[in-house]
């Protein structure tokens, strides 16, 4: 079972500095936990934040469970082990879970011959096509606080998926200047400087036609060619953006359109040629539920990105037919294992096939049922240790358990079944 660091002791809540937040992907550590019947969030509004604590509130029995009838912990094992070792070609999807998590899901898919895919997976293809055909340039946040003086979010309003993108991003101490925040093509609910109360000023751009047909223009503005703008907004922009000491383009992937890559291509290009003259960068806003950790672990394992399948055979991988959605839909797989252990809103897919589910104890009533085998979870930060990847990608934070439900972790439960099927006897180191 999952033990707790000397960094918060099992049943003590988390002071300000030593509780990561790992409901989303900027993982911020500056918070605080409250004690009690609950947990409680000390320091921030965030109300992803706020979500994830409340879901642990009166979650009921920790129990697994086998075609709807609970067992304990052994018996699930093993009628995971004999499903998976019945399956010819199984997916494992969710993947929503941490470092170690992910390292050990990735040694059961070698074994079985897996495909792996995340639950956000088609959100972050854009960005990863575009790093695959075209390359990169990203920023940190720690650059954004640093030196960013104008910040441009391209199709978001960054704050829906990030709730506190902005205050991560509120200048240092001593900074001379604060940034401008332009929102471009954000639609609605997009911040006003009420919101941003630290930026030089905050305006909102909306012209007409669509993501690809604004951004492409936008950079040919910003390459000085002349090209007709009928309000002159975008053209204000581009010479904006080629004045600024340090402009950074915030997109967010999974608020792109159909072909979002090209968007992201065009994004690049325009970033390449302010790049000749001044300093930019982009920053990507996704990863949310361990998906930017789930493709690093999966980098660095296999050498290829999610959507390959790992196996005695080799490495492969295919961005379009191995995208879960569609294997499901065209019944491609026999076996779908789903991993969500950061919270309930990420119940898996419903399908006829043959389920395992390792998840949050939220997704109890909607998993025990025939067909499934169902394992409770640790949540990594709050009743295990951990790891993430942050969403620059630059830095990988620990997580530290704040209590102790005596539920296992991700990498426990995928250990325990490696064990199985290798040497088809009950494992029980890790579990």
């Amino acid at each position: 079972m999952n033990t707790t660091s000397d960094g918060a002791a099992a049943g003590a809540a988390a002071q300000p500095g030593t509780w990561t937040c790992p409901f989303c992907s900027l993982l911020c550590d500056g918070f605080a936990l409250e004690s009690g019947s609950s947990l409680r969030l000390r320091g921030s509004d965030c109300p992803r934040a706020r979500a994830g604590l409340a879901a642990l509130d009166d979650i009921g029995a920790l129990t697994p469970s086998v075609d709807g009838v609970a067992c304990d912990l052994d018996a699930a094992l093993d009628a995971a082990a004999d499903r998976l070792a019945a399956a010819r070609l199984p997916l494992f999807g969710g993947l929503a879970t941490d470092v170690q998590g992910m390292r050990a899901l990735y040694r059961l898919a070698n074994v079985r011959g897996a495909i792996l895919d995340h639950a956000h997976g088609e959100a972050m293809m854009p960005a990863l096509r575009m790093l695959q055909d075209r390359g990169q340039m990203f920023t940190t946040l720690a650059e954004i606080r640093n030196r960013a003086d104008l910040i441009v979010c391209v199709g978001t309003d960054a704050v829906s998926g990030h709730p506190e993108f902005f205050r991560r991003c509120a200048p240092v101490e001593g900074k001379d200047s604060a940034a401008r925040v332009v929102f471009l093509a954000a639609g609605e609910g997009t911040p006003t400087a009420a919101d941003i109360p630290w930026a030089s000023a905050v305006d909102a751009v909306s012209p007409p036609g669509d993501a690809f047909d604004t951004v492409a223009m936008l950079a040919a503005l910003v390459d000085g060619r002349r090209i007709h703008d009928a309000d002159g907004v975008l053209a204000a922009l581009a010479e904006a953006m080629r004045a600024a000491r340090y402009c950074v383009i915030v997109w967010e992937p999974a608020r792109l359109p159909p072909h979002g890559a090209l968007v992201g291509e065009a994004l690049l290009r325009l970033l390449m040629n302010l790049n000749r003259k001044t300093r930019a960068g982009a920053f990507t806003l996704g990863g949310n539920d361990g998906a930017q950790t789930a493709n690093g672990a999966m980098s660095w394992l296999s050498g290829l990105p999610l959507r390959s399948r790992v196996g005695p055979q080799g490495v492969g991988h295919d961005p379009l037919q191995y995208a879960s959605a569609r294997l499901l839909e065209e019944r491609a797989v026999d076996l779908l294992l789903w991993v969500a252990s950061f919270t309930p809103g990420l119940p898996p897919p419903q399908t006829a096939l043959p389920r395992i589910v390792l998840g949050h104890p939220g997704l109890t009533a909607g998993c025990a049922q025939a067909g499934s085998v169902f394992i409770p979870v640790a949540t990594p930060g709050i009743n295990a240790d951990g790891h993430l990847l942050r969403s620059d990608n630059v830095v990988s934070l620990p997580l530290y358990a704040v209590r102790d439900d005596g539920l296992p972790t991700v990498a426990e439960v995928a250990r325990a079944l490696v064990g199985r099927l290798t040497t088809g006897t009950a494992a029980k180191e890790g579990a």
